[in-house]
């Protein structure tokens, strides 16, 4: 018989037997339970001389009589699991040598090496830095915490009379056309285009007049502790609504106005499925008891943590900081998302003292951060009593594979590097600036904790600024600095 054949004769078995064996199946359950519950209530085993079964119920079976054994010792454990906290200060000492106190990576160089705890066990340099990217670490904790990790954003189209609003719910990844290859899943722009338009033609509409909403955000959308020309260098004008991140195409300058961009390309989407749209695209917030006819969600915000950790996205975590204020009941602002993520860091136990932050990327040079605020960051992060908050550190890059790191601890000095793979690092850049935050594992398992920054490198050192933080961490990730007893 030919194999392709074989399923469909057993199915065609399967529909003769089925409705036999349900109805014999059940007649022996029953009959199954009713001598289940005789043999309960009546104590036949006992009445009748049936022995408890040897090899079906062996605790059941009883010694021989006038047998004594003696009584069991407590079980050891299989394997004995390290705590987190036990780190061994002066082998963490041994293996960084005098890397943290080289020259070149300038004057000051802050090293701080912490137990799973946070419980510092090395602390050199500074007490506070200028934190670069590594402030990304504590806008995303402040976001999960805040709207959890399951969080999704909503684009929008409402209808009121022949005005149709696309309503921007502050998607960071929203796209003008879906990616099927990307991850995070993103929603996009052209998918809100074919939803609007069916629910359009089922209310026999096809012309309609555009307008979009920017007004979940407040506050000026450029911020001004940041350095002249970083828009549209390094981040976009930040906005409730945009597409591609602001930019119109990869590798064309971000767009001046990021909200007009993306009404445009709805636009284009609508006419492409048969709508006629009046007119330009004009701002306005979305008429009250407008009907909302369709809606695109993005992905959950964890996913969308890890992604901005991994390529240390400064758009998408400035975004990130103003849903925080949102969420808190504040303006979606540049100054009310730093206000609101340090209040939700002092809520979690985490030191914030001697902190001043002016934005969520770490692109302000304004930003000042303890060292040891960034530790319990990573120490609250990893807590099993924090579990919603595990996915922050899962998104950091790890070493010499993924995201920032990709290209980073693939050699050092012409031999392999023993940090490749166990060191899951948050990279902080600006010039002059150099940092890494996150979790390096020794050879022997021990878990540590590491936040590494050099806020005052003289340009000349940057490749070897970059070069030393990989030998600190490498450094630690080739110790054995488990304490023993």
């Amino acid at each position: 018989m030919p194999e392709g054949d074989r399923p469909h004769s057993r199915k065609g078995w399967r529909r003769v037997l089925r409705p036999n064996l349900r109805v014999a199946g059940t007649v022996l359950v029953v009959l199954v339970l009713v001598a289940a519950g005789a043999a309960y209530w009546l104590d036949l085993g006992a009445r009748w001389g049936i022995s408890p079964d040897p090899v079906g119920d062996p605790a059941a079976v009883p010694p021989p009589p006038g047998l004594e054994l003696p009584e069991p010792e407590p079980a050891a454990p299989v394997a004995q699991q390290l705590p987190s906290s036990a780190v061994d200060a002066r082998a963490v000492r041994d293996a960084l040598g005098r890397l943290p106190k080289d020259r070149r990576m300038g004057r000051r160089f802050a090293v701080v090496v912490a137990d799973g705890t946070g419980r510092p066990v090395v602390d050199l340099g500074p007490d506070v830095v200028i934190p670069a990217s590594t402030l990304k670490i504590l806008t995303s904790v402040a976001a999960v915490e805040v709207l959890g990790p399951e969080h999704r954003f909503t684009t929008s189209t409402t209808l009121s009379g022949d005005r149709l609003t696309l309503v921007g719910g502050g998607d960071p990844l929203l796209a003008r056309r879906a990616d099927p290859d990307e991850y995070p899943a993103e929603a996009d722009l052209a998918t809100l285009a074919r939803r609007t338009a069916a629910a359009l033609r089922a209310e026999g509409r096809s012309r309609v007049r555009l307008s979009y909403d920017t007004s979940l955000f407040s506050g000026p959308s450029v911020n001004p502790r940041w350095e002249p020309g970083y828009v549209p260098s390094e981040v976009s004008p930040v906005v409730a609504l945009w597409a591609d991140e602001g930019e119109p195409a990869p590798g064309e300058d971000r767009a001046g106005d990021p909200a007009v961009d993306a009404a445009r390309a709805f636009v284009a989407e609508l006419r492409a499925q048969g709508i006629t749209v009046r007119g330009r695209p004009r701002p306005g917030a979305a008429p009250a008891g407008g009907e909302q006819l369709a809606t695109v969600e993005s992905a959950e915000l964890v996913e969308v943590v890890q992604h901005l950790l991994e390529t240390s996205d400064n758009n998408v975590t400035e975004v990130l900081a103003r849903h925080v204020a949102i969420g808190r009941g504040s303006p979606g602002s540049f100054v009310d998302g730093a206000r609101e993520v340090t209040a939700v860091l002092d809520e979690l136990g985490i030191d914030t003292r001697g902190m001043r932050i002016h934005d969520g990327s770490g692109l302000s040079r304004h930003n000042r951060v303890p060292v040891q605020t960034l530790v319990e960051a990573l120490a609250t992060a990893a807590d099993r009593e924090h579990p919603l908050l595990g996915g922050v550190v899962e998104g950091f890059p790890v070493a010499g594979f993924t995201g920032s790191l990709s290209y980073r601890f693939s050699t050092l000095d012409g031999r392999a590097e023993p940090g490749l793979g166990r060191a899951r690092l948050k990279t902080g850049t600006l010039t002059g600036v150099h940092g890494y935050a996150g979790v390096v594992v020794g050879r022997d398992g021990s878990v540590m904790l590491l936040v590494a920054v050099a806020d005052r490198v003289r340009p000349p050192q940057t490749l070897f600024a970059r070069d030393q933080l990989d030998r600190v961490a490498a450094a630690l990730a080739g110790c054995a600095c488990h304490a023993a007893g």
